[in-house]
């Protein structure tokens, strides 16, 4: 049995560019939610901050994440990134289950 995989992912704009990404993810969003195995594709801005943004992401299963990852949307998605962000995401597994 597979377990759900979860992840938080740091994403930063360049400076004024966070419309953009908003824009991006939400052409992108439809697409990935309807992915087998996709449980959770939610953006969020960082309070304070029109720039900064955590995507909260769970899937059912390392099979679902390594199918996403593997898609053309998700290659076409990175390439497109790369005009307005200011770096590579940083993505945190989480353990599935919390510790308290």
């Amino acid at each position: 049995m597979s377990q759900t995989i979860k992840l938080l992912i740091h994403i930063t704009a360049l400076p004024g560019r966070g419309a953009e990404q908003v824009a991006a993810f939400e052409r992108l969003a439809p697409v990935v939610r309807a992915e087998e195995g996709s449980l959770q594709y939610d953006l969020h801005r960082v309070a304070g901050d029109a720039d900064r943004f955590v995507l909260l992401e769970r899937w059912a299963s390392a099979e679902a994440l390594a199918a996403h990852d593997a898609a053309p949307h998700m290659a076409a998605a990175a390439a497109a990134n790369k005009a307005f962000r200011a770096g590579p995401a940083e993505v945190v597994r989480l353990v599935d289950t919390p510790v308290a």
